[in-house]
């Protein structure tokens, strides 16, 4: 009897041991039906670029900028961008692997930008092993999508999604070509939303912990119901693999950015032109704030939509087009998706009172006209005269008498053509080779257009007094 009642309880836990495993695998992920429908839209992308180019663009993707608030000290260090390219010697054209993925059936393909970046060829290939030469539709640095067609039609695609939808915790499928190995499928969770990285000002980024690696750049990052919410594009990483930490480009971004792609092969952005911080605390209780939130204004550009209007150094923006502003990192992206031409509302602290201005969004400017901006007023350099300039202020104007125009001379290189002709630091230049001069922009132009060993004449004003100098221009050694 009582070996009976033994193996009686033996076999019941055995049982319910078996139960519980079944329960416990019925509760974790099923990927395989995903992969089966949507794997085929999922495509291997390489390329080939001439080495000076794709030198140039590596060397620029080295140059990691300035520590971002709330990272870790040594983030930028192991800031990543998913492409890979060959090394050592030169043996030929370099080449770059990636993934992207198929959005219509005749012929769409989203993938990076900068795995298509300088390149002479795109090749892109499918499951079925068919190559086809791609067209670059057209493509956004700030975005990091690229819009690739080629020439086929009853091609397998994918589901869009919406990665507002998405919550944190929830499980991810990627798809990609890591060190090449083709379609291989990895899976996750998503570990946070709304990163903002260094240097992309505009992606508020989707962390996930699957697994990516060099070559998943471009790859499509699925929810469980098989819909794409995000494009996979960059790492942290201290080897150059994966550690955990992926991010990815929501798709509602994408989907902004591919719709401007097809229609104008370019992206226009909404700006704003203001540089912000984050609120700390103790910044908060300087401005007699209960707790720390918003984007505190730290400068205004010159001819920008917030000179516009009455924004202020000082401001702390707490809510933009109906839309809250938790971290400094909430708001370019919310600028950026704003319609060019629109009148918004702008809710901002100001000395402990809520303000609440319009403002009209242009277009955010070109990198080079961005950058002027930015620094010094308008300030730019050139090499080939051994000078720097930038734009005029009211009191400049004034003590130089220069109603409109010009630009003031900010250094001069005393080993440079322009200290030879007499122009110094603090003069004002109206013209240049008969060329009315009317922003630092357009003597960037006109500097460029100047032929070697040419000579030309400099009107400048010094004390008020107008000058005229006479500038050979150096001639560009071999």
């Amino acid at each position: 009897m009582r070996r009976y009642f033994a193996t009686y309880v033996f076999g019941v836990a055995f049982a319910l041991s078996f139960v519980s495993n079944s329960v416990a695998a019925r509760d974790l992920p099923e990927f395989t039906q995903l992969v089966e429908k949507y794997g085929a839209a999922v495509v291997n992308i390489s390329t080939s670029a001439k080495k000076d180019s794709a030198s140039k663009d590596k060397d620029e993707e080295s140059e990691q900028p300035q520590n971002h608030p709330g990272m870790p000290e040594d983030f930028n260090e192991f800031f990543r961008h998913f492409f890979d390219q060959e090394k050592g010697p030169y043996q030929g054209p370099a080449t770059s692997l990636g993934s992207g993925f198929i959005i219509s059936s005749d012929g769409y393909i989203v993938t990076n930008n900068h795995v298509i970046q300088n390149a002479d060829e795109i090749i892109v290939r499918l499951t079925d092993r068919r190559e086809f030469v791609a067209t670059l539709k057209g493509a956004d640095k700030l975005s990091d999508i690229a819009l690739l067609k080629v020439d086929a039609t009853d091609l397998p695609t994918v589901k869009l999604g919406q990665s507002k939808n998405l919550k944190v915790g929830e499980w991810v499928l990627a798809i990609g070509s890591p060190f090449g190995f083709d379609h291989s499928v990895t899976a996750g969770i998503v570990s946070a939303k709304g990163r903002s990285l260094p240097s992309d000002n505009y992606v508020p980024f989707i962390q996930t912990d699957a697994a990516a690696n060099p070559g998943n750049s471009g790859g499509p990052l699925f929810n469980m119901d098989g819909e794409v919410v995000g494009v996979i594009s960059q790492i942290y990483s201290r080897s150059g693999g994966f550690m955990g930490i992926s991010f990815a480009i929501p798709v509602d971004v994408m989907n902004n950015v591919v719709e401007q792609l097809k229609k104008d092969g370019k992206v226009a952005r909404g700006w704003l032109g203001v540089l912000i911080q984050d609120v700390t605390r103790d910044l908060a209780e300087s401005f007699g704030m209960s707790k720390p939130h918003g984007a505190l204004v730290a400068k205004i550009l010159p001819n920008s939509p917030a000179s516009q209007t009455d924004f202020k150094v000082g401001d702390i923006v707490v809510e933009f087009d109906g839309k809250e502003i938790e971290h400094s990192s909430d708001l370019p992206p919310i600028v950026g998706i704003s319609k060019v031409g629109s009148t918004v509302l702008a809710k901002v602290i100001r000395d402990g009172k809520e303000v609440t201005l319009n403002v009209t969004i242009a277009e955010l400017p070109p990198e080079e006209e961005l950058q002027m901006s930015m620094n010094n007023k308008g300030g730019v350099n050139s090499d080939k005269l051994g000078l720097s300039v930038r734009e005029l202020d009211d009191k400049q104007r004034e003590a130089q008498s220069v109603p409109e125009g010009g630009v003031w001379v900010d250094k001069v290189d005393s080993k440079g053509a322009a200290f030879d002709a007499g122009i110094r630091k603090d003069d004002v230049i109206i013209s240049i080779n008969h060329i009315k001069i009317e922003n630092a922009k357009q003597f960037k132009e006109i500097i460029t257009d100047l032929k070697d060993g040419q000579s030309v004449a400099v009107l400048i004003h010094r004390g008020g007094a107008p000058r005229f100098l006479a500038i050979k221009v150096p001639t560009a050694e071999k």
